[in-house]
């Protein structure tokens, strides 16, 4: 391969490596801490954030309005609302003002209400922006950021027990996976933006929840089972409640939804919130009420599947579930008896969604009427919405970050020594190509890390071990170079040749070498679990980099200094001139 091609080569790597590691080096290096504490936050605490200050900037807005003062805005201290203004000006073609006042940045609002709704959105953007941010960086483990981790059991016994039946391989996977995923759809309870939940086993659940965390709300979010089903919409008083409602707004409690006049509300039917998904992807009240009966037409555990397709002839979403046969039968006699009636879908006494029954259906029922957004939200929550196994904490364990800090510290500092040291080492024996080894070793550690970005793995203080170790491991690569290239020198061949023949004589050798060790390391990764794997995976991904820094970039620095720098000597050693 030419020299230029190989170098293209290598410039691509470096920008794709820096591609996949630029989110870690904003995140922790350019990103103030305050900002980070923000966005690592849940969502709810994100839309308490993002309403806070636009409500504090529009007050600050009309505060200097009323009293009259026309100084230019702190542009540092109000850019969002700078921002929106300049953004609601070039929508509706006006020219920019002069200067951002408190005057002429409201008059680019219609009103209060948009003014807020525009500057809350550019504070939700950001921080939604900083999120999507660290989710792309390099994740720490509990290790160095503190955290617990938790071991929660699947009660396999009592589900079988539950159905009749000795539960099949398959039945165990998909009430696991079903369980996977309602904790996932919990995750941002937390408080945080990547808690790691996998499968430990066949019938265990592992969590790691990096940050501050408390051990009774972290039980109440994982143990707590949402309670999903089925009820009728009794669209008269619906109608009725709605009319009242319109002209009596606080004729009925929003607590205890009692309503003010009781003749509204048959009995056996209770009044129930209609709620959807908002910017931020929470559940907000829409501001409807439905009456439904109290009693549920079907209970949600009976839901085996559920997913989003579209309609074969109009091509709209809809949404698809089937049944197990039990409920298969309570569903039919229940549309049966309500055809032309709305259902409500109810989770934790929240009206999800509702649908026209139009005919009497079995096990596969097709809900329309919904766009692609509200398909998929719908689906979610029929498919995780009853934890299909019962689960229980086998055992908790918290980690102080005060750890992670001198864990992080530590590891820094032994990355740097050992570089370092290996720098020293191969310069004194190694001269000029001592320096060559070492500009490969920190290509080794750059590609390392953009790796790890890329794959989305955490780092972990074994993880740390395992760089140092590659460290120490890969710099051999070159010393066996090094050596076949003196000795090439030794019988009297030019710069060239020595070089073209150590590399070729080298290569083999220093592929044997790593193919073993990279063997074994991906053993280690699959066969063991927690520390160990952390370790032979960065162990891995080392070996693996250290080949194409050792036999591909240390290559091409030497070619460079001969085609280039018009070196004719190497230097390689004090004893060789």
């Amino acid at each position: 391969m030419s020299k230029i091609r190989r170098l293209i080569i290598v410039l691509v790597v470096i920008g794709i490596a820096l591609a996949f590691l630029w989110p870690s080096i904003s995140w922790y290096f350019f990103t103030p801490k305050e900002d980070q504490a923000i966005a690592v936050g849940s969502r709810e605490q994100i839309r308490e954030y993002s309403r806070r200050m636009a409500s504090k900037d529009i007050a600050e807005l009309k505060a200097q309005a009323a009293a009259g003062d026309e100084k230019p805005l702190d542009a540092a201290r109000l850019d969002a609302v700078i921002e929106s203004a300049r953004a609601a000006y070039k929508d509706e073609g006006k020219d920019l003002p002069k200067a951002w006042t408190a005057t002429s940045a409201l008059a680019a609002f219609a009103n209060e209400r948009a003014a807020f709704d525009a500057i809350e959105g550019l504070y939700r953007a950001r921080v939604m922006e900083l999120k999507s941010r660290h989710g792309k960086a390099v994740q720490l483990g509990l290790d160095l950021s503190g955290g617990m981790s938790v071991v929660i059991q699947a009660d396999m016994p009592a589900l079988a027990k539950k159905l009749g039946h000795e539960l099949s391989a398959a039945e165990r996977a998909d009430a696991l996976k079903r369980a996977l995923e309602v904790l996932n759809n919990r995750i941002d309870k937390f408080g945080l933006t990547e808690p790691v939940i996998r499968q430990q086993g066949e019938d265990q659940i592992y969590v790691e929840i990096p940050g501050t965390a408390d051990p009774e709300r972290i039980n109440s979010i994982i143990m707590g089972r949402g309670k999903l089903a089925f009820h009728i919409v009794d669209d008269e008083a619906t109608a009725a409640l709605e009319s009242f409602l319109s002209s009596n707004p606080l004729g009925i409690d929003e607590k205890t939804l009692a309503v003010a006049d009781p003749g509204i509300v048959p009995a056996g039917k209770v009044v129930r919130k209609y709620y959807k998904k908002d910017s931020y992807g929470l559940d907000e009240f829409t501001g409807r009420y439905m009456v439904i009966e109290e009693a549920a037409g079907l209970d949600g555990t009976h839901i085996q599947s559920a997913q989003v397709s579209s309609d074969s002839i109009t091509g709209q979403p809809e949404t698809n579930f089937t049944l197990d046969k039990e409920g298969g039968e309570l569903f039919f006699k229940l549309t049966s008896a309500n055809v032309n009636k709305t259902m409500a879908v109810v989770l934790d006494d929240r009206i999800k969604a509702g649908a026209r029954i139009q005919e009497p259906i079995r096990e596969s029922v097709r809900m329309t009427g919904f766009s692609a957004d509200e398909a998929s939200s719908l689906a979610l929550v029929l498919r995780t919405a009853a934890l299909p196994v019962e689960l229980s904490v086998v055992s908790q364990q918290a980690i102080g970050a005060s750890l992670g800090e001198d864990a992080i510290g530590q590891g820094k500092m032994a990355i740097l020594v050992g570089l370092a040291g290996v720098f020293a080492f191969m310069f004194i024996f190694y001269k000029g190509a001592g320096v060559n080894a070492t500009i490969a070793q920190v290509m080794n550690l750059f590609l390392m890390l953009s790796i790890l970005t890329a794959f989305k793995l955490t780092l972990t203080l074994p993880s740390i071990a395992g760089f140092v170790l590659t460290i120490g491991m890969a710099v051999d690569a070159s010393v066996v170079i090094f050596e076949r290239i003196k000795e090439e020198i030794a019988v009297g061949k030019g710069r060239k040749a020595s070089i073209d023949a150590g590399f070729d004589r080298a290569f083999w050798a220093v592929m044997d070498a790593n193919i073993t060790t990279i063997i074994a390391a991906l053993f280690l990764a699959q066969l063991g679990s927690g520390p160990i794997q952390g370790f032979a995976v960065s162990l891995a991904i080392g070996n693996m980099v250290s080949l194409f820094s050792a036999l591909f970039v240390s290559r091409l620095i030497f070619d460079f200094e001969t085609d280039v720098l018009k070196r004719q000597r190497v230097s390689i050693s004090w004893r060789v001139k």
